[in-house]
């Protein structure tokens, strides 16, 4: 019995060198994101002390919750191009 690997589940060992680089740059695009969300939520904060910049810090806060949601969706989509990446016969010959 073969054991299919699971989203998720992608020990380090078990990847190849082009599915660790593209973990790597999938890390560094959420941490991108995760960035740019603070930024927004932090600029914005400052920009709610003023009446008149009420429209912009709005705006901030609408684009921050959307890199936010962003985060989730760049997790799945690398564990999905991963699992579409893998050897699934040398995965099966290691169990």
């Amino acid at each position: 019995m073969t054991q299919q690997p699971r989203l998720f589940s992608t020990p380090a060992h078990e990847q190849t060198p082009a599915q660790r680089r593209f973990y790597a740059l999938t890390e560094i695009a959420y941490t991108c994101v995760d960035f740019g969300a603070a930024i927004c939520f932090v600029v914005g904060s400052v920009l709610f002390f003023y009446a008149s910049l009420s429209v912009p810090a709005t705006w901030l806060f609408l684009i921050g919750s959307l890199l936010f949601a962003a985060k989730p969706s760049i997790r799945l989509w690398r564990e999905i191009q991963l699992l579409r990446m893998g050897d699934y016969d040398d995965i099966a010959k290691k169990h």
